[in-house]
């Protein structure tokens, strides 16, 4: 796979080039939320929002039927180098029949749609009754607007902290390129939908890029935050972690 470098950071974030430890932790937590009834070798899974296809490639060693889309075409071209089934669309509108999927994931891909509302309820379309959907995205209460921030009309891409404690119209004007959610703002986008939330929780991030050059100090990270995801503390976690089942 050829793997592009992406210019449009700001409007698209930066998807994962890269497979580490944080990455497959997330798989690990996919698979546990989807249940093994929902990866079987005839599952259809859609990677809705799948970059350069990371997640397109660990899933097929459940299923060959993986499915990929992303609005970029560049992506798209280095997905399918994985599986044959992607396609250039937007999210807000999948070109997908009803009921066609047994799982859904999108992963850290709502914050950067124009209609957060209508790809949600396109995904809860297009799933199979008790077809479920995993969806990771920012998580306000994080110290840190992890996608960079705009100043005086440029863009500077990287962690700036305290950006999400901030007044929405102060927030706005720093990041309004990306959202981050509020756990009741997540789960209203699914309120007048057909589904029923399985679980709901909130997750600190690998820290894979400071365990390369810190070894010690991506361990002793690694150890304290996923420690405080059992306690109330997991509420200022990086990223939400929402499945919900279609009834």
């Amino acid at each position: 796979m050829t793997v592009t470098t992406y210019a449009k950071a700001d409007e698209r974030g930066v998807p994962s080039l890269v497979w580490r430890a944080g990455q497959n932790r997330r798989l690990e937590m996919i698979a546990a939320a989807a249940r093994p009834e929902r990866l079987t070798a005839n599952s259809r899974v859609l990677v809705d929002g799948c970059g350069v296809g990371m997640y397109v490639r660990a899933l097929r060693q459940f299923t060959s039927h993986v499915f990929g889309l992303d609005i970029e075409l560049e992506r798209v071209l280095d997905s399918s180098a994985y599986s044959p089934l992607v396609h250039v669309a937007a999210g807000e509108y999948l070109p997908y029949p009803n009921n066609y999927f047994d799982l859904i994931l999108s992963h850290e891909v709502i914050e950067h749609v124009q209609n957060d509302a209508l790809v949600v309820a396109e995904m809860v379309r297009v799933l199979k009754p008790a077809g479920r959907a995993i969806i990771f995205c920012p998580n306000r209460l994080y110290p840190f607007e992890t996608h960079g921030h705009y100043w005086r009309g440029q863009y500077h891409f990287g962690n700036t902290p305290l950006i999400n404690y901030l007044p929405d119209p102060w927030r706005n004007k720093l990041a309004p390129h990306v959202r981050a959610y509020t756990s009741s703002r997540l789960r209203q986008l699914f309120k007048a939908l057909p589904v029923r939330i399985i679980s709901h929780t909130q997750i600190y991030p690998g820290y894979d890029n400071i365990l390369a050059r810190r070894p010690w100090l991506g361990r002793m990270l690694r150890s304290i935050t996923y420690s405080l995801e059992q306690t109330p503390l997991q509420r200022l976690g990086l990223s939400h972690q929402l499945v919900v089942e279609k009834m």
